[in-house]
């Protein structure tokens, strides 16, 4: 009896298959049972109309269902990876929802003077023996400069009084700030930290972001330190 001629075999299949599994492929739809009873059919098509003087390779058969496992172990993976990216998600979600109200250190360099006193921060890339803060008005003329001592890595908070160098009190409204650090006669790396209110929690494509109001929004991960 001659082989029945397929345009698709149990190895298309296959090779499509893994191809589509490997690249995490959207289009790959088929319920893990849906690949299996259609590998199957095809594989007992196959065996039944083999040409029994050029019969079907043992070795290519097992293989082939080898591959089978291997496809429907993929898709098996996939989704538990999509479960636990879901889980996560919420998880994320929970923790970013208990800031609404609060303040955060976020990165950018502005300073809002209300009430005499302006809260911002700092994020040293490593360990500075003298961080030098420098309060900026219109124009970036110099406000106040203000000495903060040795710092280890990592973020801090500060609070600017409003006091002027001349010794006034500064207007309320909106100012800036400049970080220099040092450690011995090196620069370290600073970034200038700037306090926002969490108004509300907005999910994007990208996960979640905290509307901080005319800061803008900022995602979950880039907040510093929570006030």
């Amino acid at each position: 009896m001659a082989n029945v001629q397929s345009s698709t075999s149990s190895s298309d299949i296959l090779a499509s298959l893994n191809a589509q599994a490997r690249a995490g492929s959207s289009e790959l739809v088929s319920t893990t049972e849906d690949v299996q009873n259609r590998f199957l059919k095809l594989l007992v098509t196959q065996l039944k109309n083999q040409d029994p003087l050029n019969p079907l390779d043992n070795a290519a058969v097992t293989t082939q269902i080898s591959q089978i496992n291997t496809v429907t172990g993929i898709e098996r993976l996939n989704a538990t990876l999509e479960t636990l990216l879901g889980t996560y998600n919420d998880g994320q979600a929970v923790q970013a929802a208990a800031l609404i109200g609060k303040s955060v250190l976020v990165g950018g360099a502005g300073l809002e003077l209300v009430g005499g006193q302006a809260r911002g921060g700092v994020n040293l890339a490593g360990p500075a023996d003298d961080v030098t803060l420098t309060i900026l008005g219109a124009g970036d003329n110099v406000i106040q400069s203000e000495r903060l001592g040795a710092r280890d890595a990592g973020s801090f908070a500060f609070v600017w009084d409003g006091m002027t160098a001349q010794g006034v009190q500064a207007p309320a409204g909106r100012y800036r700030f400049a970080v220099n650090a040092v450690r011995g006669n090196e620069t370290v790396a600073a970034e200038a930290l700037q306090v926002g209110t969490v108004n509300a929690l907005v999910r994007g494509q990208g996960g979640y972001q905290l509307d901080l109001g005319g800061l803008g929004r900022v995602a979950f991960d880039k907040v510093q330190q929570i006030l």
